[in-house]
């Protein structure tokens, strides 16, 4: 049996609404154990949206989104019917190894609009010093994603940015991967995953600003509910049905290279994998669509320089080992080009530094 080739479409439900999470007990009332995993921020956004604390046993995680911190708090809880994740995308992939442990159902409700997490059965998890592991591959989806619009008008900007950089990969990287393949050779579902990808590419070019504009207005707006459905939703959708095809390429394999220095480990992983889009395209030479990538990514606040990584000061030196690691047979830059070198990543970067330095100028 191997998850990582299988069709996996997301959540068993999918509930997205105004108000939706004022009803949550009632869609937990099927359950008599259940054990929250959350973060302390997290969980204090939701209760002072809720109203109160739930009826449950509380287990905060401890900001490594790691298999060892998953399995302690398994061990904390011992037993559940329920796991119920309340928080970010490294609290929704800490619950997934809880749950599992535990052989419970799990619900996930997401504190911000920054990535698929709460709807794949997938997760990006790392050490405990936050270098990162492995992508992690469940048995099960989540039972139930509740994504309530009115409470995620308190996500800060920097991070519904963040999401709209990583759902764009979506975009990229099966783009990257699918040129080089014959198209009439394609399964169906990864020719599902491809275009869904290109609607999730329309969306966020119409509706981002748009998205960005009501956030900072704290107005649910049609545009608003789109690039959260696109980001939580349909971006998961990609890689669910493509698979390898569409799950992570270039951009993905550069963020996982970056986790090595620790100088990126407060920058958020969708602004890291939305640089890494930029990486892809020069890798490709792609230059006019860099080129037309750029006033997007600056109407959005996406990435654009290292210096915008906590990278102010780069060699080839520091950047090497982020290069060679991207380019590990391990990792997915191979998608993108099977002779793919360190070397070549290392020139992808300098030859996109150079361009966007000319856009100061």
């Amino acid at each position: 049996m191997d998850l990582t080739t299988e069709v996996r479409p997301g959540a068993n439900r999918y509930v997205s609404g105004k108000g939706i999470l004022k009803e949550i007990l009632q869609y937990l009332s099927n359950y008599e154990e259940v054990a929250i995993v959350t973060g302390k921020t997290a969980y204090q956004a939701f209760c002072d949206y809720y109203g109160s604390e739930l009826p449950f046993p509380v287990h905060f995680y401890d900001g490594s989104a790691s298999t060892e911190n998953g399995l302690n708090i398994a061990q904390n809880i011992q037993k559940a019917q329920a796991v119920l994740a309340i928080g970010g995308g490294r609290v929704m992939d800490t619950s997934k190894v809880t749950a599992q442990a535990l052989s419970a159902d799990l619900i996930l409700v997401p504190t911000l609009i920054s990535n698929c997490a709460p709807y794949t059965p997938v997760g990006a998890l790392y050490y405990k010093d936050l270098t990162f592991d492995k992508v992690a591959y469940f048995p099960k989806a989540s039972l139930l994603t509740l994504v309530d619009f009115e409470f995620l008008l308190s996500t800060p900007r920097p991070y519904l940015v963040a999401g709209i950089g990583d759902t764009l990969a979506k975009w990229y990287e099966i783009e990257g991967i699918v040129r080089r393949l014959d198209w009439s050779s394609l399964p169906a579902s990864a020719r599902l995953g491809y275009v869904a990808a290109k609607e999730i590419y329309k969306i966020l070019f119409d509706d981002a600003p748009n998205a960005l504009e009501a956030l900072s207005q704290k107005k649910v707006t049609p545009a608003f509910e789109r690039i959260a459905d696109t980001i939580i939703e349909l971006s998961g959708t990609v890689g669910g049905f493509a698979g390898a095809y569409g799950r992570m390429a270039g951009a993905h394999a550069l963020h996982n290279g970056l986790s090595l220095l620790t100088e990126t480990h407060c920058i958020l992983h969708s602004a890291k994998v939305a640089y890494g889009v930029l990486v892809q395209l020069a890798y490709t030479k792609d230059y006019d669509e860099i080129t037309h990538l750029l006033p997007f990514y600056k109407a959005c606040d996406l990435p654009i320089h290292l210096s915008e990584l906590g990278l102010s000061h780069v060699s080839h030196h520091l950047l090497k080992p982020v290069a060679d690691f991207a380019a590990s047979s391990s990792e997915t830059y191979n998608l993108i080009d099977p002779h793919v070198t360190g070397e070549k990543i290392l020139v992808a970067l300098d030859s996109l530094e150079s361009l966007t330095e000319q856009t100061k100028q």
